[in-house]
């Protein structure tokens, strides 16, 4: 589908539940572009030298900095010196989200947040054992700008703005085929995170409907997202994305009746028995979540006993 496009799907494996990402080839005038990365890891580095042999990459175009787009950008930027581009907000977000000063800040935050300290001392190490799978960190050549076209393939995109799922995530908007690369903004079957991560945007969740709207008004046909197969509908699909989370936010002004921690509303929120990969995402969603209500005057935040707690 794709190749009318002059891009090529790279599916690179993630030891996750989401267990993929979808990365990108395109060739350019004087090489290649690739799109997203992958985690640091072995099999990462192995199947784009796979990928890449006899080729010269001459761009890597990140979308955002969560690591399974970013972490590879800097191994394979030392391989192929390609320049990197990616928005200014998710640069700095990738040199500030692993740091020393940052992850000692975790415990605190996990301590608001209600969670008993052996989980909180095991989403703390889990988030450290980021770290070599995100550096090292590349060298950003150029900052994307709002509305500023690039060359991908075959086409010219749009850089489009879309944050909610990071401070600084983008997509691309090819207008002549209708066309949208929704990156991590809009997936086919499963909703994107959206988390408050205790740094960045206090409220993620406006800040992502704002992105929605704005995307819904291209009405884009095709959309090839970084997860799951290409579809057609982007309006219909953010639709439905817009529906679970107004639903989600129903559930819990339900749940705060009689008033919890940060903790306590994501066991209520997230039944499922979770990993503490899973548990740390559920934890920054659910406080997304919470914080959208307090912003908008449909609960309060005070602190008792040294934690959150959230009431009508």
């Amino acid at each position: 589908m794709l190749e009318e496009y002059g891009i090529q799907l790279v599916k690179i494996d993630l030891p996750f539940r989401l267990n993929h990402v979808n990365c990108f080839l395109a060739e350019g005038e004087n090489g290649f572009q690739v799109i997203d990365t992958g985690l640091h890891n072995k099999s990462t580095a192995e199947r784009w030298e796979k990928e890449l042999d006899g080729k010269t990459v001459t761009n890597i175009i990140i979308t955002h900095y969560h690591p399974d787009h970013f972490g590879y950008a800097g191994g394979l930027q030392k391989k192929t010196a390609a320049k990197v581009s990616m928005s200014r907000i998710d640069a700095e977000a990738g040199l500030v989200a692993w740091q020393e000063h940052f992850l000692n800040g975790l415990h605190e935050n996990y301590q608001l947040s209600g969670i008993p300290a052996d989980v909180a001392t095991k989403m703390s190490s889990n988030t450290r054992e980021f770290v070599p799978l995100v550096t090292p960190y590349p060298n950003v050549y150029h900052y994307f700008e709002e509305g500023e076209s690039i060359p991908i393939g075959k086409y010219e995109y749009e850089v489009i703005f879309t944050p909610g799922h990071s401070d600084g995530l983008v997509s691309f908007y090819n207008k002549e085929k209708n066309m949208l690369l929704s990156t991590d903004h809009i997936l086919p079957s499963i909703t994107p995170n959206i988390s408050y991560w205790f740094h960045g945007d206090p409220n993620p969740l406006r800040t992502y409907f704002t992105s929605l709207a704005k995307i819904r008004k291209l009405d884009a046909d095709l959309v090839v997202p970084s997860h799951g197969n290409p579809f057609n509908g982007a309006s219909k699909r953010i639709d439905e994305i817009r529906a679970h989370h107004d639903e989600r936010l129903g559930v819990l002004i339900g749940i705060l009746k009689n008033g919890r921690t940060i903790y306590e509303a994501t066991e209520k929120l997230f039944k499922r028995q979770l990993t503490i990969h899973e548990t740390r995402f559920a934890v920054g969603e659910t406080l997304a979540h919470l914080e959208y209500l307090r912003y908008n005057g449909e609960c309060q935040r005070e602190i008792r006993d040294g934690k959150y707690w959230y009431t009508l």
